[in-house]
């Protein structure tokens, strides 16, 4: 699958410190890139309000993401108190 990172979600990812954080976050990203279609991707839960727009749940932190033609757009990777007023 197709994986395209937006500058907001590269931002995120520099601001966290902790390498076991960071390293969820790796294997999180390594399994949407080898997942062949969206039904593959496992700990996946819509976005109340906002249909086409998803999120992961890492620790206390969520990754924010859409999905379009075969595509994950990774948008946002926030604390779970921030995610929803930031994201989308």
């Amino acid at each position: 699958m197709k994986v395209i990172f937006k500058s907001s979600f590269a931002k995120d990812l520099r601001k966290i410190k902790e390498r076991r954080l960071r390293s969820r976050v790796k294997a999180v990203i390594e399994q949407v890139e080898q997942a062949e279609s969206f039904q593959e991707i496992t700990r996946v839960k819509p976005m109340k309000g906002f249909p086409g727009y998803f999120r992961i749940r890492v620790g206390d932190y969520r990754l924010g993401f859409s999905f379009h033609n075969n595509t994950i757009i990774l948008i946002r990777f926030l604390h779970r108190k921030e995610i929803y007023r930031y994201f989308p």
